[in-house]
């Protein structure tokens, strides 16, 4: 649990540079077809602020509350358009209860559905994502920073965030920002351009970071214990410093979960020894590569929505017979 502020100090300092040398290239380049390169390096850039926010919030970075929570704010609402406050409450429900199917908010069923139970019933445009979600899985993803947004905005205006002003001000200040940017510096069409291929390359980014973690995993009933909690709903990606750096070390989803303010470049230390005493207890510790981690999900979204196909399979045999 021994803080990093080494290893924080680097981490930050180029995130920092990649996300002033992006809108640094931006405002050089001008107004110009080139910039959708610019697009996907801030896609990039979005998202490992995303991944440093995180941190903060686990307290990774900083011991105290009040710098997590005033660095959290600036990289989440300022620097990427993000409520701080309301991912910092549901990202703490899921942490307490992984994968359960009504405690956990990144399990409820909403576009995609996570339990066979929620699959029937489902109609229109709804009914057709979920018999084709594992199909349409990695596109939608390109929607998930859209989807931030407006949950952030609905926190917000129900008045569920803490410091609703100020978090509010400074999601105001970052679109009156982006979007000037944009129309200033671009031409229409390469603004509409410039926003759907930045926003859509930061959300599959993002989500690709967060979908091998869980998704796929056993749900549990609630009356495990702590350790079978936490590491029977999560799973370790294989890989080396790259992996880290892309995955910003959730792919170590298993000793995260068990020490959520270990420091981020501790987790690899402490896989070993997890991992031991999980083959001591017995207690199942998942772990695979990247391909493997997506398949696994894929299967499972495909398997979940299988009740629907066959509701939906039986109505048209109704509707001819």
């Amino acid at each position: 649990m021994e803080r990093r502020p080494a290893y924080y100090i680097a981490r930050l300092s180029v995130v920092t540079l990649m996300f002033l040398g992006g809108w640094t290239a931006f405002f050089a380049l001008g107004s110009s077809w080139w910039q959708m390169i610019t697009a996907a390096f801030l896609a990039v850039t979005f998202a490992q602020v995303g991944l440093v926010a995180h941190d903060l919030a686990h307290r990774q970075v900083f011991r105290t509350k009040r710098p997590s929570e005033v660095a959290g704010r600036l990289a989440g609402n300022l620097g990427i358009g993000m409520s701080y406050g309301w991912w910092m409450d549901k990202h703490t429900r899921h942490h307490n209860n992984p994968n359960h199917d009504d405690l956990d908010p990144d399990v409820a069923p909403e576009v995609l559905i996570w339990a066979t139970k929620s699959a029937l019933g489902r109609r229109g445009l709804k009914g057709f994502i979920t018999r084709h979600q594992a199909a349409l899985f990695f596109p939608l993803l390109s929607l998930l920073a859209a989807d931030l947004k407006v949950a952030s905005v609905k926190a917000l205006r129900n008045g569920t965030v803490k410091h609703r002003r100020l978090e509010s001000a400074l999601l105001i200040l970052h679109g009156v920002g982006y979007l000037s940017a944009l129309l200033v510096v671009l031409s229409p069409v390469q603004a509409i351009a410039f926003l759907l291929v930045h926003q859509a390359l930061f959300g599959v980014y993002l989500g690709m970071t967060f979908a091998p973690n869980h998704k796929g995993m056993p749900h549990p009933t609630g009356d495990e214990d702590y350790l079978r909690k936490q590491v029977l709903t999560s799973r370790n990606v294989r890989g080396g410093w790259l992996t880290d750096a892309a995955l910003g070390g959730l792919n170590y989803q298993i000793e995260h979960h068990l020490f959520p303010a270990m420091p981020t470049p501790n987790l690899r230390k402490a896989q070993p020894i997890v991992r031991a005493y999980c083959a001591e207890v017995g207690v199942a510790y998942e772990q695979t590569s990247l391909v493997t981690s997506y398949r696994q999900a894929l299967r499972y979204l495909h398997q979940v929505g299988a009740p629907a196909r066959a509701e939906h399979t039986a109505r048209r045999a109704r509707r001819t017979g």
